[in-house]
């Protein structure tokens, strides 16, 4: 299994991909933003969907459920996120006038209609998260099953939101070889779960371009709180800390973006 998974027939010195040219995020022409402002704030709002019984292998995502079946009280824990939590994100960011992503399981919004209701009120924008939590992208599956999954997530936000679905984010950050191919064969524009920048740079497929948005994964509360169990207080340092750092580096080398992961 250790061999399997290590096994890369392209493995060589340098990027050991051909998506996109690695280069300096100092050396490219200044990103401007709208009225010369240092940073673009993107707030994220997951709602996810664990099924009961997803499968354990060959990865799990972080929040997945972890104890033997059938494990209701992390299942019962992650449904509080789409029952409770995610209101009073809603009206958190409502009181400060902020929009944000919501990043949506397909079943979400399925099962829970009212929250998309309550997205479209507020005209956030809706990017595809997969299926659910339980059907992760990995390099075991077959293209046309990723494919298959792809297009249903997309169909099924579409009409259950009304709304023209751009960006994706896979469930668990995870990918397969195939998996930006048939992102761009299927009509999206943007994916997250690169996170390896602060700006947003473009990506080329067989089936054309995308771009990688900067969905920072260091500073998401679900990590900094849930999986290093640090305090609130902690959370804000570490947020307040890279606000500082980008606002300084864009003021001499262009705009920024300060992403924040928030999970009900």
């Amino acid at each position: 299994m250790i061999v399997e998974r290590l096994t890369y027939s392209h493995r060589r010195h340098g990027l050991d991909h051909d998506w996109f040219v690695h280069e300096s995020t100092f050396k490219r022409a200044p990103l401007v933003w709208p009225g010369g402002k240092p940073l673009a704030l993107w707030i994220t709002v997951p709602v996810e969907f664990f099924p009961l019984d997803a499968p354990a292998l060959p990865v799990r995502p972080l929040g997945g459920l972890d104890r033997g079946y059938p494990d209701f009280w992390s299942y019962s824990n992650r449904d509080y996120g789409t029952r409770i939590g995610v209101y009073r994100i809603m009206r958190v960011l409502d009181s400060l006038g902020l929009r944000a992503t919501a990043v949506v399981n397909a079943t979400a919004a399925t099962r829970y209609p009212r929250v998309i209701d309550e997205i479209a009120r507020r005209n956030w924008e809706i990017s595809a998260n997969g299926v659910d939590m339980g059907h992760v992208h990995h390099g075991q599956l077959e293209l046309e099953t990723e494919r298959e999954l792809i297009q249903r997530a997309r169909e099924t936000l579409t009409n259950s939101s009304g709304k023209r679905i751009a960006g994706w984010h896979s469930p668990g950050h995870s990918q397969s070889a195939n998996t930006l191919m048939l992102l761009a064969e299927s009509g999206f524009e943007y994916v997250t779960d690169w996170a390896n920048d602060d700006v947003p740079y473009m990506m080329k497929t067989t089936a054309g371009p995308l771009c990688a948005m900067p969905l920072t994964y260091e500073w998401s509360d679900r990590v900094l709180l849930v999986q290093y169990n640090l305090a609130v207080e902690d959370y804000e340092a570490q947020v307040w800390q890279a606000f500082q750092r980008l606002h300084a580096e864009a003021e001499q080398h262009g705009g920024r973006i300060l992403s924040l992961s928030v999970s009900p």
